[in-house]
């Protein structure tokens, strides 16, 4: 895994994990880098010094680091995605394939489906299980 600092086109900066820096370079060409501040796509690696873990106390501080930004990426998502539960993998599809007009959807997909979308050019990310936002909660 590799952290990346990086910065959008308004300079907001955030840090953002990949497996590995072919799978940035990937993601960001296909759009999937995006700014938890204000959604840009445009994003630029920004110069960064080495972390070098020397104490509990600042692994601890990353943590916490961390966990903020889950749950600013969250409520971003929340805010500005539509949530289509285990209908994601055909919504996606059919936006991509035009027979439904675009939008910003999050929603479960298995692995199988996720990866035969980004296989076909669906643009598709799979958020880890503390950053993914729970789903809205039906009306009674």
């Amino acid at each position: 895994m590799i952290r990346y600092a990086l910065l959008c086109e308004d300079d907001h900066e955030f840090e953002a994990w990949f497996s590995d820096s072919a799978g940035y370079d990937d993601q960001s060409a296909r759009g999937l880098v995006e700014c938890p501040h204000c959604g840009s796509i445009t994003i630029r690696k920004a110069l960064a010094a080495p972390a070098v873990a020397t104490s509990r106390k600042r692994e601890a501080r990353a943590g916490s680091r961390m966990a903020e930004m889950a749950a600013k990426v969250t409520a971003h998502i929340r805010k500005n995605y539509d949530y289509v539960g285990e209908d994601f993998a055909s919504e996606a599809r059919a936006m991509h394939d035009g027979e439904k007009p675009a939008r910003l959807i999050y929603g479960e997909a298995s692995l199988t489906d996720a990866r035969a979308l980004s296989e076909d050019g669906v643009p598709v990310a799979a958020l880890p299980d503390a950053l993914a936002p729970t789903p809205p909660k039906k009306a009674n």
